[in-house]
């Protein structure tokens, strides 16, 4: 049984190369296209796809309006293609925020080596969001647009709020008292799913956070910047793009710039930022979680409480490794929370998480575990 895909854009040329794209692969079938947001929230009612490819630019209904529209009535798994403009990340944030699950630039060429790379990973990133279940969606968009500034028609089913209920129960049922461990550091590493992620943990975070954080998010160079000045008007804490001789600081988050590598230097009462620039085809990810949370070790190391959330792949893995060598703390969200279980089952899998918590769980958790408030 193949997943079903609806490709939106405005652009004929731009439909006929996504669907040929996708339609490649046997376990995809591009079962209609849409021409502007109307045609794709009419279509996403009428023909029930597992995942939407949506543009943001369109005539008569924009991609953002597009996905609230879409995730108000019918709930689908969509991935937004987006210009690596200051703009295209804004937009892109706010569709993020409206409910859209993931994101690849418009120009998917442009983070792969070849054609054919650029197309696999789409297919990819296609499957991975249509093997999600429909409630788990359902219940993820009902998060979302409880916690969104723009969108906040949608009101949540009994059952979704039932099933946020048992899941923090069970969360809290497992941090009932702190481990008794002195930390210096807070250290995060997610990808898909990441940014709304991030935004639920760090606004419940109070402003005399004792702590200061590292933060890897995979996300292209354009999109860190906007990304990071996005939570930081969001946040009581101080958000900010990490700099190179940026001093660690607490109640601070520095999140790693794409397209380059955060390296913590120094001592844990002296750490600075250094932010190297990544030509290695050998390193997948610019940022890497495992890059930083391994000289995390080096500096700080078993003072680190170091968290795994939603994201593809298995970056993060053998960071969290060496951290816990070094006697850290190392948590994963459960898979029921996230958009995609790769990371986080990662660590889980391997032995290295302590602990799986729903996403709304972290901030209650963290707060107790490291003894403040």
């Amino acid at each position: 049984m193949s997943f079903k895909v609806l490709v939106v854009d405005d652009s004929s040329f731009f439909r006929r190369r996504v669907t040929d794209i996708l339609n490649k692969d046997p376990n995809l079938e591009v079962i209609d296209v849409a021409i502007n947001g109307l045609d794709a929230v009419e279509k996403a009612i009428a023909l029930k796809p597992d995942v939407i490819t949506m543009d943001i630019e369109m005539p008569l209904l924009n991609g953002i309006e597009a996905v609230k529209q879409i995730m108000a009535k019918a709930p689908t798994a969509i991935i937004m293609f987006s210009s690596l403009t200051h703009d295209g990340a804004k937009a892109t944030l706010e569709a993020l925020d409206a409910g859209a699950l993931d994101f690849l630039p418009k120009k998917f060429n442009e983070i792969a080596k070849n054609t054919e790379d650029a197309g696999s990973l789409l297919r990819q990133r296609v499957i991975q969001l249509a093997r999600k279940k429909s409630g788990r969606l359902a219940r993820i968009s009902t998060f979302r647009s409880r916690d969104s500034r723009e969108f906040k028609s949608q009101t949540p089913t009994l059952t979704s709020k039932a099933a946020s209920v048992t899941r923090s129960e069970r969360s809290q049922a497992s941090i009932r008292k702190s481990s008794g461990k002195q930390y210096k550091l807070l250290a995060i590493g997610t990808s898909t799913g990441g940014p709304v992620a991030l935004q639920k943990l760090l606004t419940q975070l109070p402003e005399d956070f004792p702590l200061p954080i590292i933060m890897v998010q995979h996300m292209p160079a354009a999109f860190t910047l906007a990304f990071a000045k996005r939570l930081n008007t969001l946040c009581k804490i101080n958000i900010k793009q990490a700099e190179s001789g940026d001093v660690l600081k607490p109640g601070c988050a520095y999140l790693a710039p794409g397209g380059k590598q955060m390296i913590i230097d120094g001592t844990e009462n002296a750490a600075k930022l250094r932010i190297l620039e990544d030509d290695s085809e050998r390193i997948a990810f610019k940022p890497s979680v495992d890059i930083s949370f391994g000289s995390a070790a080096k500096v700080f190391g078993g003072n680190v409480l170091g968290i795994i959330l939603t994201g593809m792949g298995a970056d993060g893995r053998d960071g969290s490794r060496l951290l816990k060598n070094k006697g850290a703390t190392i948590w994963a969200q459960d898979e029921e929370s996230c958009v995609v279980y790769g990371m986080p089952q990662a660590v889980t899998v391997a032995g290295i998480s302590e602990l799986s918590l729903a996403i709304e769980s972290f901030p209650s958790a963290i707060l107790k575990e490291i003894q403040h408030g």
